[in-house]
């Protein structure tokens, strides 16, 4: 527990604002031994890895599991189950609809003829991660904005550890319309679907969370495909004045605790009796969790109260250093709270609006910036998805008019074959 008033606050927030809770060094030199052997040796590698991290033979038991497995593991779902599912597919298909940017086509004074159209890449990876980490709501997330963004092929990479699939992964793969879903994980999967092996086709843009050798091969890999982020480990900031429900709070702050023992949940308030309640009630709560041990770890190790004098005057400036990937305004008036607020990947609004809605049915897309990358970086979304090609079109009045300002600067660069190939078309 922090306070503002206190001499060292300073310091001591500045280590949190640094800590970057990440894979250590290890991590990089071992995926990039895995990508420079699957580029190599192709599906050979990919067996060989799956068996050793995975447990499972891929020759043996098969690589892909068909579009109809994943037909019957949605039939099969609970009704409500499937409802569920379908509520979140429709909102979350909704918004990023809106999402699509409209091309441009227009002439300027001069007749110059000057616009962009936007088009989606081929084909789309879509990682998802096995074990802890297996949420139907992240395919959900990476593959809808995909298929709304008008991407052909959607390949989905998952490993299946000692053989076991999660049926609801399986189902939501079903009703996002995926086309291919392969059973291999970590590195070497994202490794696959950037060069591509005898058996998978490569791929343009690979997006989805992961662990630390997942995000450290997308980052290797940038460059040969798109990607959509580096992710850390999940974090949520909440700003809370002492009216809310010291329970609520504790509940929004273990929602991300229970993620990974890396994951971080900081609170902000200006009461520091309510902010003790809410650390009785997170102490209370994780122990009835079936996720107390993960949830217990991150607080205990990487968990940060904040009390400041001023929540209008001070939490801004907090929640800016700090940019988290989710950040709660539980107060009457989060306005003027949010109109003050730079860097975040996602803000929720009031004390009604929990950050868990926002991961499953709000409609926005929660694979979001961590690390303080809300900086510099945005949500996934639609342009994940397509590019902008520019074009230009003029006619004999329009280089005319335009055309002797590019000689002039081409010669002034040095570059005369730049300059000649508009002089000779001048009058």
């Amino acid at each position: 527990m922090l306070r503002t008033s206190q001499p060292d606050f300073a310091k001591l927030f500045a280590r949190v604002v640094n800590d970057r809770r990440e894979s250590d060094k290890d991590v990089g030199h071992v995926v990039q031994q895995i990508i420079t052997r699957v580029r190599a040796e192709g599906d050979a590698a990919l067996v060989d890895l799956t068996r050793r991290y995975d447990g499972f033979e891929l020759a043996q038991d098969g690589w892909q599991i068909g579009k109809d497995v994943c037909a019957a593991a949605f039939a099969d779902l609970d009704p409500g189950l499937r409802t569920a599912l379908e509520t979140a597919a429709n909102r979350i298909r909704a918004y990023h609809e809106s999402q699509m940017p409209a091309d441009r086509d227009y002439t300027d004074e001069q007749g110059v003829r000057l616009g962009a159209r936007w088009t989606a890449v081929e084909a789309a990876g879509l990682y998802v991660p096995g074990g802890r980490a297996s949420y139907p709501s992240s395919l959900l997330m990476n593959a809808i904005p995909a298929r709304v963004a008008g991407v052909e092929r959607l390949v989905v990479a998952t490993p299946t550890p000692k053989g076991e699939v999660n049926p609801l992964v399986l189902a939501a793969a079903h009703l996002a319309g995926v086309d291919e879903v392969w059973r291999i994980g970590g590195a070497q999967a994202i490794a696959a679907l950037a060069y591509g092996t005898d058996s998978i086709a490569p791929v343009d843009v690979i997006t989805g969370p992961g662990n630390a050798f997942v995000a450290e091969a997308k980052r290797q890999l940038y460059g040969v495909v798109g990607i959509d982020m580096v992710a850390g480990p999940s974090e949520i900031l909440v700003i809370s004045d002492n009216k809310s429900d010291p329970d609520w709070i504790a509940a929004d702050l273990l929602s991300q605790a229970e993620h990974d023992p890396t994951s971080q949940s900081i609170l902000i308030t200006d009461d520091l009796a309510f902010a003790r309640l809410v650390e009785d009630a997170v102490d209370v709560m994780c122990a009835s969790l079936s996720t107390n041990r993960t949830a217990r770890a991150s607080w205990e190790d990487y968990g940060v109260i904040i009390v400041v004098d001023d929540l209008l005057a001070e939490a801004p400036a907090l929640a800016n250093r700090l940019a988290a990937e989710h950040v709660e305004l539980a107060v009457d008036d989060p306005e003027a709270l949010f109109a003050n607020i730079r860097h975040a990947g996602s803000v929720f609004l009031g004390r009604h609006t929990p950050e868990a809605v926002g991961d499953y049915v709000a409609g926005p897309n929660h694979v979001l910036p961590t690390g303080r990358r809300a900086r510099f970086s945005s949500g996934l979304s639609v342009l994940d998805f397509i590019k902008r090609t520019s074009f230009i079109q003029l006619d004999e009045a329009a280089l005319a008019a335009i055309g002797p300002a590019a000689v002039a600067l081409a010669g002034a660069e040095g570059l005369p074959a730049h300059a000649k190939s508009v002089q000779v078309r001048l009058p």
